[in-house]
Parts: structure tokens; C-alpha cells; sequence
């Protein structure tokens, strides 16, 4: 009985001391070119539940992706850079701001892509209307077709797009397409997606597959979260949409109700190049094969309008956080105005002082974000953000339920606007690749503020006096959602 006992007490202390020792690793491991936030998130869970802390660490606690992908991301970077550097891009409009300039120099330096003149712009706010519109810009192509979106599904929908893509390729047409693996694994028309593809021949592949017997891994929710298409290097199309139904035909949003509201531009001019180097790079990432006989930045589509306009790449495969430094970057230059569209906003330090600064520097600012959310631990993540920016001054808009605001975009003053695939949090900031595009032309933002103009129409205003009625338990779980949501 005693020698059971003594062994009893042996495990107790040897639990207790690799309990310790886990600990003290995690002091010198975790914090390591780890934001502070995220590394505190992570010590804590750590230093509570040492075995699963560890288990969720080494599980999603990489938020870079494999040295081979960020090897090639660095490969496309040199190449945008090296094939450019003798480009003639156009002349900007005249009298830009300094700090536009500024900020368009610090996205060619992160994300390699140049701004371009001559740009043409036409947003579709209405969600069959896009689908349609990049419909007839595919039945229109002679050349190729490349098709790239976070989520795609080949249902009652977009039958019309997956008709266009199939005439295609019985044209002659090369049709090329990638979708992300894990968001669409899960979800209906999987099978039928993949196999509509199949027949009409056209290449696809799947995006940062998550197949670890095929040796293709990573961190599981590191996403390829980018929208676009690109038609024979004329015209592209880019946004928040993704290419599914309004409902995304899951259950559980047709239980209740729920459309998503999303918003997309097409763009023709030189800036299409560009979009179409962003499909190159990803396809290159996910098959090593190097597409140049039919595209090239240095063979740049005519000139098409007035804007100038630049794409910006972000994700994991980059050493910075290309989107959140545009961002950050141009609150603090705004001097009048900036109105953010952000399905899900969970700002990091830096944005935060940003948005809250530019109030105190009697800017008007306004976010946009929906009544309900379609992700519990995102919503409750991002409410609990609202009390400072309501103290601080903003105005936070939510669209009225069922929808789901879904577009992301940033009007700065009269003439600087952001329109792409990235939301205002942690996630779109280092696990998610995306793309944004920083346009600038009153014209672009007149036609974005009369989008924005309608959202308001359809939103109604939070207070601070009806957020300070929230009960207790929402607070709680509010704060307990901005704890985790750190945990990259």
C-alpha cells in the first residue's frame, strides 16, 4: 500500500514538473516575432491547460505558411519586380497627396505590384447582377479564362457563369480555375463543382490543399480568401463575393433566412495585368508551373479611363502584413472622412489607434457591420470592440437582418478608396491571403459612396446609450471571443 502510494506521488510530481517545464518553454518559444496580443492569448491558454495549449499550438500555432510556399511567393515578388522595372505604367493624376504616394510606394516595396493609370471601374453592388456580368464577360473571351474564389460552387446560381465557362472551353478557350480546399470541401455541391469542371476540360486546382497522406499540408485555416476573374488580360473582376448562392445553400442559413450582401467591381485597363500576376502567383504556388505565353506584366492592356490603381497582394506568404499596413497607413493620412465596410472587424492595436485618432482629429468616420452574424465567434469577437469606437466617436451602422453585409471596402475623403476580398481583422491580417485594390478618382468614389449610401439606408444606427444596455452574459462572451480571436 505504501509502494503504490510512493509511485502515486512519483506521477503527481512528474506531471507537475513537465507542467512547469512546458511553461517555461512556452515563455521562450511563443512570444518569438509573435504580436504581443497573440503571444499573451496564447501563454495564457498555455499556462491554464498545459496539454491542450500545447496540443492547439503545435496544431495552429504556425501562422506562416511551409518555407517552400514563401520561398515561391519571394521567387514571384523578384519576378513582378525585375519584369516592371522598365514598364511605362502611365501618368498618375496630378496633385496626389503625399501621403498617397507614400503609401503606394510602401505597397510596391511589400507586395511588388506598381501602381497604373488609365483605369476604367464599374461596381456591381447586386448579387445576381455580378454573377451575370462576369457571365457575359466570360462569353466574350477568345484567348483564356482564369477563375479564382475562396468559395465556389456550381448550383441553381451560378449555373449561368458554369454555362459561360463551358462554351468556353468548347470555343478553343483555355479555362483555368482555383478554389480553396477547405472552404469548400465541406460544403454542398463539392462533388458536383468538381466534376461539372471535369467535364467541360477545364485545369483546376485545389488551393492550399490540406492532404497530409498526398505530403500536402499546413496550419488548416490558413486560407486562400481572394475573389477574381480575369478575361484575356482585358478586363478582371475583384470584390467580396464569393461564387455561390446568396444563401450559400447551407442549412442552417436557410433556417434562418440569411442572404449575404456582397459588392464587386470590374476594372479594365492596366490594373487588370496586375490581377491577373496575383492568378499567376497562386497558380504557380500550388502547381510550379510558370504561365508566361499568354500574360505578362509587360505587355499591358490599353488604357480604358482616368483612375489610378494598384493591387495588393497580403497573406501568410508575405513577410508583413501587407493589407493592415495599407489600411493603418491611409487612416492616419485621411484629413475628412473615411467610411469602413467590414463584415467582421476585430482590429489589431495599431488599426484601433488609427481609427480612434482619426476621430480625435475631428475626422467624420463611420463603420459599416451587420445586426446578426453567421459566425458566433467572430461576431462576439468584434462586439466587443464597439464601446470604444462609439466613446471614441464612430458611427457604427448595422444592417438590418436577415443580411449579411458582406463587402469589404474604405472610402478615405473625396478621391482614395479600397475595395477587395480583405476584412478589418486578424484573421484576413496574417492567416488569410487576399487581394485589395487602392483606387484613386473622385468618379470611383462617388460611385462607392452611393453604395455606401444605400447600406445606410438599410442599417440602423448604434448608440452608446443603447450598447451600454447590454446584459451581462453578452459582455461575457464578448470578452471571451476577443481573447481567443488573438490566438494566432
Amino acid at each position: 500500500m505504501r509502494y503504490f502510494s510512493a509511485n502515486g506521488t512519483w506521477w503527481v510530481v512528474a506531471l507537475l514538473v513537465l507542467e512547469m517545464a512546458i511553461r517555461v518553454a512556452a515563455v521562450v518559444i511563443v512570444p518569438r516575432n509573435r504580436r504581443p496580443t497573440a503571444a499573451m492569448a496564447w501563454l495564457l491558454a498555455i499556462f491554464l491547460i498545459p496539454e491542450i495549449g500545447v496540443l492547439l499550438f503545435l496544431l495552429i500555432g504556425n501562422p506562416r505558411l511551409p518555407r517552400t510556399r514563401r520561398t515561391r511567393q519571394d521567387e514571384i515578388n523578384a519576378a513582378i519586380r525585375e519584369v516592371t522595372a522598365d514598364v511605362d505604367f502611365g501618368t498618375p493624376l496630378p496633385d496626389a497627396p503625399e501621403s498617397f504616394t507614400s503609401v503606394v510606394r510602401l505597397n510596391r516595396n511589400l507586395g511588388a505590384l506598381p501602381l497604373s493609370s488609365g483605369n476604367a471601374a464599374q461596381l456591381y453592388p447586386g448579387y445576381e447582377d455580378s454573377i451575370q456580368a462576369m457571365a457575359d464577360a466570360v462569353r466574350g473571351a477568345s484567348s483564356y479564362v482564369h477563375v479564382e474564389f475562396y468559395i465556389l460552387q456550381a448550383d441553381e446560381t451560378t449555373g449561368v457563369f458554369f454555362d459561360a465557362l463551358e462554351e468556353a472551353v468548347d470555343r478553343g478557350v483555355t479555362v483555368r480555375v482555383l478554389m480553396d480546399h477547405w472552404a469548400n470541401r465541406s460544403k454542398p455541391y463539392y462533388r458536383q463543382t468538381r466534376e461539372r469542371l471535369d467535364r467541360m476540360g477545364a485545369a483546376w486546382h485545389l488551393m492550399l490543399p490540406v492532404q497530409p497522406l498526398k505530403g500536402r499540408y499546413q496550419r488548416p485555416d490558413l486560407r486562400n480568401h481572394r475573389k477574381l476573374l480575369v478575361v484575356d488580360g482585358r478586363l478582371a473582376f475583384t470584390g467580396s463575393q464569393n461564387l455561390t448562392d446568396s444563401t450559400y445553400n447551407l442549412p442552417a442559413n436557410l433556417r434562418r433566412g440569411l442572404h449575404w450582401v456582397d459588392l464587386m467591381v470590374c476594372v479594365q485597363g492596366p490594373v487588370v495585368a496586375s490581377i491577373d500576376a496575383v492568378f499567376l502567383g497562386d497558380w504557380y504556388s500550388e502547381t510550379g508551373e510558370v504561365l508566361t505565353e499568354e500574360v505578362g506584366l509587360d505587355r499591358l492592356p490599353a488604357r480604358a479611363g482616368r483612375l489610378d490603381a494598384q493591387i495588393v497582394p497580403s497573406g501568410p506568404g508575405f513577410e508583413y502584413q501587407n493589407n493592415l499596413k495599407l489600411f493603418t497607413s491611409l487612416l492616419f493620412a485621411a484629413q475628412q472622412r473615411v467610411i469602413m465596410v467590414s463584415p467582421y472587424f476585430i482590429p489589431d492595436e495599431g488599426l484601433l489607434v488609427a481609427i480612434t485618432t482619426a476621430c480625435q482629429r475631428g475626422l467624420q468616420v463611420e463603420l459599416f457591420v451587420s445586426e446578426i452574424g453567421d459566425q458566433a465567434m467572430v461576431y462576439h469577437a468584434q462586439r466587443s470592440y464597439y464601446e470604444a469606437l462609439l466613446r471614441a466617436g464612430v458611427r457604427i451602422w448595422m444592417y438590418r437582418r436577415p443580411f449579411i453585409l458582406h463587402s469589404k471596402s474604405m472610402t478615405i475623403d473625396d478621391e482614395i478608396a479600397i475595395i477587395g476580398s480583405s476584412n478589418m481583422d486578424m484573421r484576413s491580417f496574417g492567416l488569410n491571403l487576399e487581394i485589395s485594390m487602392l483606387v484613386r478618382g473622385r468618379e470611383f468614389v462617388a460611385q462607392l459612396r452611393e453604395v455606401e449610401a444605400d447600406y445606410r439606408a438599410a442599417s440602423r444606427e448604434l448608440t452608446l446609450e443603447e450598447w451600454q444596455q447590454q446584459p451581462l452574459h453578452s459582455t461575457v462572451l464578448d470578452n471571451l471571443a476577443r481573447l481567443t480571436s488573438a490566438l494566432q
